[in-house]
């Protein structure tokens, strides 16, 4: 327990401490020691404008902790250079961790150099020494925890400002490009952050809006899910670049950089698992490409929000446009079907086996072997099946057009 006598003592240390450390010259190298110690852990921090900002806090902080080591006042005002510098990090993208972690290096800078003072100047008796050092490590972690607190919230709002101001203009330049504005294509890269002369694969991205699906609960944690999706995906396709705008609390526009197109269908199966759901358009390039490649995307978001079930995850505008293009008359659609397809129509597992032979066997080329190896059957399973096919249709599939295809695509999207 302190006497009078010795906290007249320790008041007297600590006023001389200030006073002399108060000197400009003094108060320079302090500054200097404590940001090089700071910059030595944090190297983020190097940039000459980082330090600048820097030494300007540090400079401010210190007149303010000085000033009040001399009184009994508890409460350390944060000065407006030390919001400046929290503004800087949120403004360079740094995480608030960093903000924090400067913050905790600066104490153990503070107390090292209050330290190595104590040692050089005149020997105080023991327990004064420790009674001194316990009133400026109170002093400091005051200090500490109040800068932290005021100061995260002014990172905050710089980043939560800095990110609106940024989405703002990426939605004002995307719906631009979307509308058919005529932009300076690297005037509008420049504010996107992502290259338009190139090619460009555009994906919508959503969540399983089945309750018997687990999905996630948070709208931050499913738009971190599908950003994650985008991010990995354009790093696996070579490019790594990509851009995405919200489309709602469960659902992302994206562009990505397309180098490896032949990848894209595999890259893009793995990537959509459960609850995550793709709409993808063709590739295509430049600003056109851009703005056709959203637009094939969104007519495959159509569809899949019409399909019967089961379809897969990711769906390719390449694979369903004539279903697409079809559906948009649905009367007219159903009667396509049923007119092309006859008894094949018929809801039954049979009518179904049929079908889907009948498709992969078009699609192949009428080829049986290609199409038995695209099924998972014999040859002459296919042979069969073509065979009553033909018998329930009542003509050779050759004399039927394009628009047995056509109900088959339909059918295969929407179901019977």
């Amino acid at each position: 327990m302190e006497t009078d006598a010795t906290t007249e003592v320790i008041r007297q240390w600590i006023a001389d401490f200030v006073a002399e450390t108060l000197r400009t010259e003094t108060l320079e190298g302090v500054v200097t020691r404590l940001d090089n110690a700071i910059i030595a852990r944090i190297p983020e921090l190097r940039d000459r404008d980082m330090r600048r900002d820097l030494a300007a806090s540090t400079r401010a902080h210190a007149l303010e902790v000085l000033s009040g080591l001399t009184q009994e006042r508890v409460d350390y005002p944060v000065p407006e250079q030390a919001h400046a510098f929290a503004r800087t990090l949120a403004r360079r993208g740094h995480d608030v961790r960093l903000l924090l972690r400067v913050y905790h290096v600066g104490q153990e800078a503070v107390l090292d150099y209050m330290t190595d003072v104590l040692e050089v100047r005149e020997p105080l008796p023991r327990d004064i020494e420790r009674a001194v050092l316990l009133r400026l490590f109170d002093r400091t972690t005051r200090w500490v925890s109040s800068s932290i607190e005021t100061l995260t919230d002014t990172y905050m709002r710089e980043r939560e400002q800095g990110l609106r101001a940024a989405l703002s203009q990426r939605t004002d330049t995307v719906r631009a490009l979307l509308d058919g504005t005529d932009l300076d294509p690297e005037q509008a890269s420049a504010r996107l952050g992502y290259r338009l002369a190139q090619r460009h694969l555009a994906l919508l991205l959503w969540t399983d809006e089945d309750p018997t699906v687990v999905r996630p609960e948070s709208p931050d944690v499913v738009a971190g899910l599908l950003e994650r999706v985008v991010a990995r995906t354009a790093a696996a396709l070579g490019n790594g670049s990509a851009l995405t705008l919200p489309a709602g609390a469960s659902a992302l526009w994206a562009w990505i950089g397309l180098d490896d197109e032949a990848a894209a269908r595999e890259i893009l199966g793995a990537a959509a698992v459960p609850p995550v759901r793709i709409a993808v358009g063709n590739p295509a390039a430049h600003i056109a490409g851009f703005r056709d490649s959203h637009r094939e995307a969104v007519a495959a978001r159509q569809v899949a929000e019409r399909a019967r079930p089961g379809l897969p995850r990711v769906l390719h505008y390449a694979e369903i446009e004539v279903a697409y293009l079809a559906g948009v008359d649905e009367t007219a659609m159903r009667a396509l079907i049923a007119r092309e397809l006859g008894p094949l129509a018929a809801p039954d597992a049979q009518s179904a086996r049929l079908r889907e032979t009948l498709h992969a066997y078009l699609r192949a080329r009428r080829s049986p072997e290609a199409a038995a190896k695209s099924l998972g059957v014999h040859k002459n399973t296919v042979r069969y099946r073509i065979q009553r096919i033909e018998e329930l249709l009542g003509r050779s599939i050759d004399q039927r057009g394009a628009r047995l295809d056509m109900a088959l695509d339909c059918v295969a999207v929407y179901g019977v």
